[in-house]
């Protein structure tokens, strides 16, 4: 087309000294038959019939400009060549076209072109697995999780999205913990360290494991039960006692910085005897004296740095190490992952001091980050965490108080008349679970419990050594504590309780009172009928304990 019009074009017409290009990039030349045009001959001869093209456009204008429309004998020739530059340009849009867009797509504009490009659609579009990361995490039952995770997730993310999925209840005391079953270790990871970047540098037997650790920030409660005046080098300096707050204040701040002095066993390298030596944690690092107990730097002898070194416990027991007490922990270099020749082994004198050199080790290498990861949990109760899990407060304030007495339920406005009714609920629920147990017990010594078999604390037969672990595992603070089935006795039960990062056993024996079974821990002066009303009473009133119940010892299953 040419202005509109459509002109009309010969084949048979053309001659030699009027040659017309006619090709296309995409077409290969048709075969040459009687009535087809030779394209490749054609395209040869284009560049000869351009200036004939250019002159005779020129004597077209001057004729026009002259305003005689003159039929002379170059009529046809200029008819030819008028169709030959409507034919190049036509081919050179053609090929700006295809270039421009792909031959498959339509010519129309596509008005949903996300549909069409998976990279740009939230549906179609594949994940990136450049940016995510496949990490497994085991809990104490053998059981694992896979989760995918980016590479900027930190350990407490981690551990709010597993108890977001396996519905447990948010204590803020999970935590991941980094075992190496080879090497007989493991640490908690801190709640801002990156999950993908610490199992880049763990060995392919490593593994990430789910677990409570109450002990975590337990320091920031407590700190003058984590750092004994003996073993911090100011507080001997000072005449008088120091306040918590100043003891970790000097702690938090970087400009001064408390030191941890005492005596630690150091395994000697390639032998298995212990060397007892004194040492000093700083915040560049741990040394020990080469001459008693001098400080001196001519006799101070770097034993390890804490930038990049982690310190963990060694859980394969004090016979494997040949290790004069059971409180030992290890320093390992972030870079060395199955070299026990790189690792620091070292062993306290009590579970005391090796807890402060450990909890002075994270202090010394983390400082006020420690500090802001314990505050977060204050801070996200005015905002949610995208994983927080469902916590039992939540949906214990949307419940009402009804009563169901009458012929329709009503709402109890008064709060006084709630809680009667609370009481008077509670107090039926007992007397019918005590008539159920005494009714489908095969005798008055054996009560059917089943009640409390459901609860986080109880753990059943396990062995008092596998008391003692899980208690240690999850952090020695006070009020720890797990009930179990007793060895000695088929018919008592055995509390186990933390105090004074000591671990106390107390049994709970049974007795009979005018044909009902109770429990007593204190020989019968207070009786209980099931175990459940005993723990919810030590929970509230120390009593005979050492202290008050404050944190079952769990394990959940992912």
């Amino acid at each position: 087309p040419l202005n509109g019009y459509l002109l009309p074009f010969d084949c048979h017409s053309l001659t030699p000294s009027t040659p017309l290009h006619l090709s296309h990039p995409f077409c290969p030349p048709p075969a040459s038959t009687d009535d087809d045009v030779d394209l490749e001959q054609l395209v040869n001869e284009m560049n000869s019939s351009m200036e004939s093209v250019y002159s005779t456009q020129a004597d077209t204008a001057l004729l026009l400009n002259n305003g005689h429309v003159h039929a002379t004998h170059n009529h046809q020739h200029l008819h030819h060549h008028v169709h030959a530059a409507v034919c190049v340009s036509l081919c050179r849009c053609l090929q700006e076209e295809h270039q421009l867009r792909p031959a498959s797509l339509p010519a129309i504009p596509n008005p949903f072109p996300e549909l069409c490009s998976p990279a740009g659609s939230p549906v179609l579009s594949p994940i990136q697995s450049s940016d995510n990361h496949i990490v497994k995490v085991w809990s104490e039952d053998g059981a694992g999780k896979v989760v995918e995770i980016p590479a900027d997730m930190t350990a407490r993310d981690v551990c709010q999205l597993l108890v977001y999925k396996s519905h447990c209840l948010d204590d803020n005391a999970w935590t991941l913990v980094e075992h190496h079953p080879i090497l007989g270790l493991e640490r908690c990871l801190e709640d801002h360290e990156l999950v993908v970047q610490v199992q880049a540098s763990m060995s392919s037997d490593s593994k990430f494991l789910f677990r409570k650790n109450y002990a975590k920030y337990e320091f920031f409660r407590n700190p003058l039960n984590f750092f004994p005046e003996q073993m911090v080098a100011w507080c001997q300096e000072s005449d008088g006692s120091i306040p918590q707050s100043q003891l970790l204040q000097n702690f938090l701040n970087s400009s001064s910085c408390p030191e941890i002095q005492g005596y630690l066993y150091m395994k000697e390298p390639g032998r298995k005897s212990w060397k007892k030596l004194y040492m000093f944690l700083r915040r560049s690092g741990l040394y020990y004296s080469t001459k008693g107990t001098s400080k001196e730097p001519r006799h101070l002898q770097l034993l390890s740095d804490l930038e990049d070194s982690n310190i963990f416990t060694i859980i394969t027991g004090r016979k494997l190490h040949n290790a004069p007490t059971d409180y030992q922990f290890c320093i390992k270099p972030s870079k060395v992952r199955s070299d026990c020749k790189e690792l620091k082994m070292l062993c306290a004198e009590d579970e005391q001091s090796r807890t402060c050199w450990m909890t002075a080790f994270r202090l010394l290498k983390y400082g006020i980050v420690l500090y802001q990861s314990y505050n977060i949990p204050q801070q996200r109760k005015s905002n949610l965490s995208p994983f927080s899990a469902p916590v039992r407060s939540v949906s214990e304030n949307s419940l009402v108080a009804m009563d169901f007495s009458g012929r329709t339920g009503r709402v109890i406005d008064n709060p006084v008349e709630a809680q009667s009714a609370a009481l008077e609920e509670g107090q039926t629920w007992r007397k019918r679970s005590q008539r159920m147990n005494v009714l489908g017990s095969p005798s008055p010594l054996h009560p059917f419990l089943p009640q409390h078999r459901t609860q986080v604390w109880f753990h059943g037969r396990i062995m008092r050594e596998e008391a003692h672990k899980m208690i240690i595992q999850q952090g020695q603070v006070d009020g720890l504590f797990l009930l179990r089935d007793s060895q000695s006795n088929p018919k008592a039960f055995v509390l186990t309780l933390c105090h004074h990062q000591k671990i106390k056993h107390f049994q709970i024996l049974p007795c009979e009172e005018d044909g009902q079974v109770f429990f007593s821990l204190d020989d019968g002066a207070t009786k209980f009928t099931d175990l459940i009303h005993l723990v919810e009473f030590y929970q509230l009133n120390r009593g005979v304990l050492p202290c008050k119940l404050k944190h079952p010892c769990t394990a959940v299953a992912l």
